[in-house]
Formats: structure tokens, sequence, C-alpha cells
């Protein structure tokens, strides 16, 4: 019995055929318009298997960013549905919304937005404000997490002796710190020269190969085409998923 199971596994790799994993992120139909009217998406479907690394990419004017704050629960659809780590966003209060995205959604930003006042760890536990864990815990987690982004030895520098890729670093540490079941990283090499991107990118790399779903909204092709999938988006819509089922 174990042999004829394990055939079937390795003839179910051999033809594409595995099940593909639990869809942690899932839009149907989606659309957003503006007064004007200005329709801004236009029935986007989209689904995201728990644990992978795809961009979303598009031009500017394209409905990245609106596409991004719908997945990120940010706004609400005109129409459609979203559902996040299996939560039907649309039968959700504002405020279970806002709980539902402290626990299962991260964001990582062009900008960094880290926090002058505060150390690289004070940061990082920042992320756990909202999340209920208790005030110990917090910092010990955000240790935890720069150790494995690479700054433990930067614990407590402030964002201002660190460098743009530290800086991204800490940001990305805060997005994780949670373990949230979906990143968002929105240009997370904008701000950062060759090197720091490269090593940034391969950050992402390494936390997708441990398990992490990571969604890079970005509009450069390059950094794109290095990841497992591709979503290409102009005007609204969807024009090409490599990944696609």
């Amino acid at each position: 019995m174990i042999e004829r199971a394990e055939t079937s596994v390795h003839q179910a790799h051999a033809t594409g055929q595995l099940p593909r994993a639990p869809a942690v992120l899932e839009l149907c139909d989606v659309r957003k318009s503006y007064p004007g009217p200005v329709e801004v998406l236009r029935g986007v479907d989209l689904s995201v298997p728990r644990g992978e690394l795809l961009a979303i990419v598009g031009p500017s004017g394209s409905g990245k960013s609106t596409l991004l704050h719908i997945m990120g629960t940010l706004e609400r659809p005109s129409s459609g549905e979203v559902r996040v780590a299996g939560h039907d966003t649309a039968a959700l209060s504002d405020r279970r919304l806002a709980s539902v995205r402290a626990r299962t959604i991260g964001f990582v930003f062009q900008q960094f937005f880290l926090l002058d006042g505060m150390s690289a760890v004070e940061n990082v536990a920042h992320g756990l404000l909202y999340a209920g864990v208790p005030a110990p815990r917090r910092h010990a987690q955000a240790a935890e997490v720069l150790e494995r982004v690479g700054l433990a030895h930067r614990l407590e520098h402030q964002p201002a002796k660190l460098s743009g890729g530290e800086r991204q670093r800490v940001a990305i540490a805060r997005a994780l710190v949670a373990r949230p079941a979906i990143v968002f990283a929105d240009e997370p090499t904008g701000n950062l020269d060759s090197q720091s991107s490269e090593q940034i990118m391969a950050l992402l790399h390494d936390l997708h190969a441990e398990g992490h779903t990571i969604v890079v909204i970005t509009h450069d092709r390059d950094m794109a085409e290095g990841l497992p999938r591709q979503v290409e988006i102009r005007d609204g819509a969807i024009v090409h998923d490599s990944g696609g089922a």
C-alpha cells in the first residue's frame, strides 16, 4: 500500500497533477470604481496558494496600487469577492476586518515607514502591538525575526544609523513578526541601490523557501521575471498570469 501511494505521488509530480496548496488569497470578479465614474479594476480574478512567491507587475496607472489596497483589505471593492486566509472580507465589520488584517497580513513598503525614535527591535515589536502579544514576548519575537533577516547585530540601532538595505530588512522583519498568512511587498527595492536590491530579493527567495507566502507589487519587469510566478495587470485587468489555473 505504501509503495502504491508513493508511486501515485511520483506519477502526479511527473504529470503536474498534484493539487495546488489551499489558497491564502482569492479574488473573484473584483471591480473598483471611484466617483466620476472612473473604473480602476475591471473584473480581477486571482488565486494565491499558500507558500507561493509571485509578482504583480504593470506600468503606472495600471491599477496595481488599488489592487494592493484591496488585497490587503485597506479598501473594499465596489463589487466582487475577496477572501483572505479563508475570511470573506465583505462579511466583516470594519473593526473585525482590522483585526483580521493585523493577524493575517504583513506589509512591506518602498518608504520603509520605520519610527525614527525607536530601535530596530522596537520597530519590529511594534508590529505585534495589535496582535495581543504580551510586551516581553513582543521583544523576544522581534529579536528572533531580526536575527532571521541578518540583523542580530543591529537590534538597538535606530533607523538613522542603518543603511537603506538594513532598514528594508527591519521592515520585512516587522511584516513577518506576527507570522501572517501573506506578505505584500510594494516596490520593496525601489529606494535601494543595486547591491542592496539583490540582497533583499535573495532574502525574499529564502523566506519563500521556508514556506512564506509573498506577493511583490512592482513595475520592474526584470524583478518580476526573477520570481516563480508573474501576474501582469494593465488598465485594471489581468492580461497574463504565468501560474494561473
